[in-house]
């Protein structure tokens, strides 16, 4: 392999091991609440 063909190669890794830590960090069951906070407050009534 030549050199940028290596480079390719790690740039594509990092960028899935990039990706892959979004998602585990936006499904972590801890963040299940505030991920569904906006859901809710969308179907308050705004009489207050």
């Amino acid at each position: 392999m030549t050199f940028s063909g290596v480079a390719y190669f790690i740039f594509t890794l990092l960028l899935a091991a990039v990706f892959a830590g979004i998602i585990l960090y936006y499904y972590n069951p801890k963040r299940k609440q505030e991920i569904e906070k906006p859901k809710h407050r969308m179907l308050d009534d705004d009489d207050n």
